[in-house]
């Protein structure tokens, strides 16, 4: 018989084993109840006190705290002993190397992400926990850009909604800076507001103005004739609160949602206004929009448009997809001073403000 191999030990604790299950399945676009159900193992182990979950688990009773089923449990055994995870140790290998082939060295000038969700929309995680997850990412800054009202398949924000959500950041940011947690991390405050028909914006401008940065997008009527979505991008556009113009064709080109066609309208219109009144173009790095198209991504740069690379995130491990946006950007041979996630907070503030 050969020698048996020694366990690989693991000092981290079953919570953090428990986040980086979920962070990797997520990552690596897996099912969503998968991550829910690590996520709520997380959540349920929180408020114990760590020698009542040892206790459970030389007791083999983890099974019985609410939350905790038997793969999670698998997970919380091993790591309470010291012991990495088998279910950890499979993920990491599959799903824990880079996303993408190129782009490393403009990944690594990126300081921030301009578009993330939280369950206040669509989003599955709590804003603490994509902030948390984003600072464990070495972001400086993370913009919650929760949906705004009328898009209610979303859960979009109400002005109440988004006013309360804006003492939710105050908040977070406050405890940060008290135990000393965030140095050198913001969480900023935003919105993906949609661009209405008419290319007004589905928010107040008194809200509007208390935020930090604003992405706009289309979300209805993505099939409208070429004219009429030209005049309402080109209004959006030419609108001083919009700081980013969101994945801007709406197109899908795989996923669990379908394919969907680009909306048509006269890009160049569009990344000329863009150039003008200093609104980025967002190279969204969602897989499945790669938005915009690479053809459309050349136009934007030769007309001297801003860029934005944003995650899109609408969970903790998504957040890592600025990998895949970055690889695009460089090979499309964006100057990373043109993309603004590449600014340091106090330059994008200064340019974002109204």
């Amino acid at each position: 018989m050969g020698a048996m191999t020694r366990p690989q030990e693991y000092a981290d604790g079953p919570i953090a084993a428990l986040r980086r299950v979920a962070f990797l399945l997520e990552r690596g676009r897996e099912d969503t109840y998968k991550v829910k159900a690590f996520r709520g193992a997380a959540a349920a182990l929180l408020p114990l006190d760590p020698d009542d979950v040892a206790a459970h688990v030389e007791a083999g009773t983890l099974s019985s705290i609410p939350g905790i089923g038997a793969s999670s449990a698998a997970v919380v055994a091993d790591a309470v002993r010291g012991v990495l995870p088998d279910r950890l140790a499979r993920l990491e290998a599959e799903h824990g190397g880079p996303l993408a082939e190129g782009g490393s060295e403009l990944l690594a000038q990126l300081r921030g992400d301009l578009h993330s969700h939280s369950d206040w929309s669509d989003g599955g995680s709590p804003i603490e926990e994509m902030a948390f997850t984003a600072m464990e990412l070495g972001r400086e800054y993370q913009l919650l850009t929760d949906h705004s009202p009328r898009l209610k398949v979303a859960r979009g924000l109400s002005a109440e909604r988004l006013a309360r959500q804006l003492d939710v950041v105050d908040a977070v940011n406050d405890h940060l800076d008290a135990t000393g947690a965030g140095e050198g991390f913001t969480l900023l405050k935003g919105i993906e507001v949609d661009i209405l028909d008419d290319g007004s914006l589905d928010q107040t401008d008194e809200l509007l103005a208390r935020l930090d940065v604003r992405v706009a997008s289309v979300h209805s009527k993505l099939r409208m004739d070429a004219d009429a979505m030209t005049r309402r991008m080109l209004a959006a556009v030419h609108n001083p609160f919009v700081n980013v113009l969101g994945h801007c064709t709406g197109r899908l080109v795989t996923g669990g949602r379908g394919k969907r066609p680009e909306s048509e309208f006269d890009a160049r219109a569009v990344f000329e206004a863009c150039a003008e009144t200093g609104t980025a173009v967002e190279i969204n790095s969602r897989p499945e929009r790669r938005d915009p198209p690479t053809r459309l991504l050349e136009l934007a740069r030769d007309l001297g448009c801003l860029f934005a690379i944003d995650t899109d995130a609408h969970a903790p491990g998504q957040l890592d997809f600025l990998a895949y946006g970055a690889e695009r950007a460089a090979a499309a041979g964006i100057e990373p001073d043109r993309i603004v996630t590449t600014w340091p907070k106090d330059r994008l503030l200064e340019w974002a403000a109204v």
